[in-house]
């Protein structure tokens, strides 16, 4: 979090005059999610969730538009968005490939399979490619324990890896008509 304290008075947050929180999706809120929930506070996960289905990415904007909604403080949104790897505070590739980092991958040596991946894109881990078309992150266990070393090209599995397998997943998915997943661009 230190790059928002280092100069906060003279940093530039990308702004932009549609609000992300629109007035849909803040009535949609109020409508399903705001009456599960004693305090606002703790709609604070959902609404992050459905900022992020509706954009793909939450922007700090978009961070301080959900605060405002639910009476929190832009850090508490913050923290919150970016402890859970789920949450996207930078726009992601087309084409997101994770690699598992669990203990039984780790053991099934799931780092050849991030080199493959590094090697392949160009790109350190948690980077997007400069065509937009790839992020390669490393996610804590995909839950895939009994195929490691496991991988998720977008939604599609890869159970039991290999630098060649993973390589030709890369392959399919850049050949791939693009899919969009209801994001806008």
């Amino acid at each position: 979090m230190a790059w928002i304290t280092k100069n906060s008075a003279g940093m530039k947050i990308p702004r932009r005059s549609e609000p992300y929180l629109t007035e849909a999706l803040k009535s949609e809120l109020t409508r399903t999610i705001l009456p599960r929930y004693e305090t606002r506070r703790g709609a604070l996960l959902p609404t992050l969730h459905a900022v992020q289905h509706e954009w793909g990415w939450i922007p700090w904007q978009a961070l301080e538009e959900v605060a405002a909604f639910l009476n929190v403080a832009p850090a508490e949104a913050w923290d919150t968005a970016s402890f859970y790897e789920e949450f996207w505070l930078q726009p992601k590739g087309t084409n997101v490939i994770a690699v598992c980092r669990s203990i039984a991958c780790e053991v099934c040596d799931h780092k050849k399979i991030t080199q493959a991946c590094k090697e392949k894109l160009g790109i350190e881990v948690g980077e997007t490619t400069d065509d937009g078309k790839f992020t390669l992150v490393e996610l804590e266990c995909l839950g895939l324990c009994e195929g490691a070393p496991a991988c998720l090209v977008n939604e599609d599995m890869h159970m039991c890896a290999t630098p060649e397998s993973i390589t030709k997943a890369i392959d399919q998915a850049k050949n791939a008509p693009s899919h969009g997943h209801g994001h806008h661009h």
